[in-house]
């Protein structure tokens, strides 16, 4: 027989070890302007002595409410361990908000609270397809190259309208209608061997050179709020050098342009340093569209293919980075932006879409130029975050 020894632990001790496995959160909007969905990030550092699985931390706003929080793995480790906690909140023009985080049961999410997914497709000819409550992707894997159907190498960006901020994307292949709007929205976009949105390549003697399809995909967190995922694209031709290339995508809830990192490798060949990346957004007759230099954007404005209405695309870098805007012509014309890679051989841009009959008041250049400029401005002054016991 066992026997275990209760040791009564004093009342006040119990008090301040509650005390210490609570950490305030303060998160600023130093901008004088309204930031809907904002995310943010908590490391496993600062919620250090909290919970030691992350996927137990709770968020609770000033009134005490639970705030839906999700555990995330940025690094992909052989575990598969979260690093980083994440949440959203809506903050006013210059707003400052308190929350808490505190550990509790591990988190269990229903199937509405899940605002964010992507998967690999396997049987549509490998693609990989993702989607928010907002917009919705998909990009090209190995074997649509060969598909006896209708082939197709491209490392484009397709973009899938939607008009609802229901997760579709699974019932659109289930059915195999996706091409037709039965009242959620579809896939109207042609991006072909075009850039599409946002889709990137490398520059150099005044010339595009763009990837095959991907060969590998891996996921990395998959909502309710945040989606990251990784495609690797084998080495290609850039003007006699072999560079190989990685590309990390993260899209949050609520948002309607994605973070895309892109990591090149040199595998042969001496390229021109730093490189230079090249961001495309597909050219189009009668398309309208601004460059923003102050803030590193280029936005622009046209007709949705078979009549379905206007919509709106956009790509951001960071203004320090920028070369210039240029184009590529003929059959899949781009408009580019040209940016300079970092030391690492690294770039991170942004770019999305909207669609003027999807309900969210982006229904005009205006609006839509409105809203890329308030997120590129976003990009440079980050909701301030601090934490503390």
């Amino acid at each position: 027989m066992k026997f275990v020894t209760q040791i009564a632990v004093p009342f006040a001790l119990l008090i301040t070890s509650a005390a210490h496995a609570q950490l305030t959160i303060k998160a600023t909007n130093k901008l004088q302007i309204a930031r809907p969905s904002q995310t943010i990030e908590l490391s496993g550092k600062d919620l250090a002595g909290v919970a030691q699985a992350l996927n137990r931390i709770h968020i609770t706003d000033a009134s005490g409410k639970e705030v839906l929080a999700q555990a995330v793995d940025t690094d992909f480790d052989s575990r598969h361990t979260p690093d980083m906690v994440v949440f959203q909140s809506d903050f006013g023009p210059g707003e400052t908000k308190t929350f808490t985080a505190s550990a509790g049961a591990p988190m269990v999410y229903t199937e509405e609270q899940v605002k964010v997914h992507g998967r690999f497709v396997r049987e549509r000819f490998d693609d990989f397809a993702w989607e928010n409550d907002r917009i919705a992707h998909r990009m090209y894997g190995k074997g649509l190259e060969t598909w006896e159907g209708e082939p197709l190498t491209s490392s484009t960006i397709d973009i899938w309208s939607k008009r609802t901020t229901k997760m579709v994307q699974d019932k659109w292949y289930m059915v195999d209608d996706y091409h037709t709007d039965h009242g959620e929205g579809a896939d109207f976009y042609g991006a072909g061997e075009s850039r599409g949105d946002g889709g990137s390549g490398l520059w150099a003697n005044n010339q595009l050179y763009v990837s095959k399809n991907f060969v590998n995909s891996r996921v990395l967190a998959n909502g309710p709020i945040r989606l990251i995922f990784e495609l690797d694209y084998d080495a290609f031709d850039v003007a006699g050098a072999k560079i190989a290339e990685t590309k990390r995508i993260t899209l949050d809830a609520g948002s309607n342009l994605d973070r895309l990192q892109s990591k090149y490798t040199v595998v042969s060949g001496t390229p021109a340093m730093p490189l230079t990346v090249a961001i495309g957004l597909k050219k189009v007759a009668g398309e309208q569209k601004d460059l923003n230099k102050e803030h590193g954007y280029l936005v622009k404005w046209e007709a949705v293919e078979k009549r379905a209405g206007m919509q709106g695309l956009a790509a951001i870098v960071d203004p320090k980075s920028l070369i210039e805007q240029t184009e590529t012509t003929g059959r899949n014309a781009n408009l580019i932006l040209l940016a300079k890679a970092d030391a690492n051989n690294t770039i991170t841009y942004h770019a999305g879409f909207c669609w003027d009959k999807a309900g969210q008041n982006l229904d005009s250049f205006d609006a839509w130029k409105k809203y890329v400029d308030e997120y590129a401005q976003g990009l440079e002054s980050p909701i301030d975050v601090t934490v503390g016991r």
